[in-house]
């Protein structure tokens, strides 16, 4: 049930890419492409729906003479990652059908990386680990696991029954035309978000939380790359310097817990954005929700 992109490199080499996997010049990118003109992260691989597509970070993608800022990949397509630095789309795998968890109160969706569910005032998934939460599931497209408050995690497999706080949940098949990469809450106030670098605006009903400087910018390069990103990549988009990566990890902890912070006290939705327990940082986007990415 996982998602596939297998590319050629500029090397000649073939790489194996999924949901989440990055291209660039960073030594843990899954496709590394040490080249001076190509960005550390300079593009992520991201399963949207039924289409793959190849969402550029740090650098645009060239595809038949054009620079854009994301492509949806097939067989034979050829990118270029700068001038001469090129890859081609050798093979696409994509499954019929994403693991997903359904249940009481609560409708259907995949399960992606890692997922908190929370029971309370209702059951919801929320992305990343929280916590508090009553269980938290993480792996893959193909093999997830459970744990359940403070229970030995378990492996599930499609039909499993997972109980928590005694509501019944189930692990179901989701076709991949009904799955999405936004992850849909349920039915809620929706959030408006209108990014403009320096400043941003997050609006919910009658409550407006105005941002500016660093907070605005980790929200606006959230919005700008369209989906979850490594928090050393946005770190590095927000300084410049040339700070160890302890030190640098302090400060984007402070900055994202400034942002949660300011959306909490305004009454608004503090897990709009998220860390999850591998070092995704996302904006969580649920039905209703807008972006307006003025950057």
């Amino acid at each position: 049930m996982r998602a596939i992109v297998v590319v050629r490199g500029p090397d000649g080499r073939e790489t194996e890419l999924g949901h989440g996997d990055l291209v660039g010049r960073l030594r843990k990118a899954t496709l590394r492409v040490d080249d001076p003109r190509v960005s550390e992260a300079h593009a992520m691989v991201s399963l949207r729906g039924e289409t793959m597509k190849l969402l550029g970070l740090r650098g645009r993608l060239g595809v038949e003479g054009r620079y854009i800022a994301e492509v949806a990949l097939r067989e034979g397509l050829e990118i270029e990652l700068a001038p001469g630095v090129g890859l081609t789309v050798t093979e696409l795998l994509l499954p019929d059908e994403l693991v997903g968890l359904e249940g009481d109160d609560l409708v259907r969706q995949p399960l992606q990386g890692v997922m908190s569910l929370h029971l309370r005032p209702r059951p919801r998934l929320a992305a990343g680990y929280s916590d508090d939460a009553d269980a938290v599931f993480w792996g893959e497209e193909e093999s997830f696991l459970a744990r359940v408050g403070d229970a030995v995690p378990r492996v599930l497999a499609v039909g499993d029954a997972v109980d928590v706080g005694g509501r019944g949940f189930r692990v179901v098949a989701i076709p991949l035309a009904d799955a999405s990469t936004t992850t849909t809450l349920g039915a809620s106030v929706p959030v408006r978000v209108v990014a403009s670098f320096d400043t941003a605006e997050v609006h919910q009903g009658d409550a407006v939380v105005l941002l500016s400087g660093l907070p605005a910018r980790l929200l606006s390069e959230l919005v700008a790359i369209g989906g979850p990103a490594g928090w050393d990549v946005l770190a590095g988009e927000l300084w410049d310097d040339e700070a160890d990566k302890g030190q640098l990890r302090a400060r984007f902890d402070m900055v994202l817990t400034r942002l949660r912070r300011r959306l909490r006290d305004a009454g608004l939705r503090p897990n709009l954005v998220v860390s999850t327990g591998t070092g995704q940082v996302q904006l969580v986007l649920r039905e209703g929700d807008t972006v307006e990415d003025r950057t």
